[in-house]
């Protein structure tokens, strides 16, 4: 399977490591402020784009459930959430 959520996982695993990676820098706090706003930059850019990534793939989960009938139904995820 080379399509859909699975494709992103690089790119999900990227941006996060990216962004631990900025988040580690910065903790340290021995970077010069213009080192320091640019890893900041590369820190806000790379959440967002696990933000995104997690947003496409939530959308894209189903919860199988069983019909009144006894078989599996497929049903969004988000519309679940509530009631669990």
């Amino acid at each position: 399977f080379t399509g859909g959520v699975l494709a992103n996982k690089n790119t999900f695993e990227l941006s996060l490591k990216s962004l631990e990676i900025a988040v580690e820098r910065l903790e340290k706090g021995d970077l010069p402020l213009e080192e320091a706003l640019s890893c900041f930059e590369a820190g806000v850019k790379a959440a967002g784009s696990c933000q995104k990534l997690l947003s496409e793939a939530e959308l894209k989960v189903n919860k199988l459930r069983l019909g009144d009938d006894g078989e599996p139904v497929s049903e969004p995820f988000l519309e679940n959430l509530d009631s669990e």
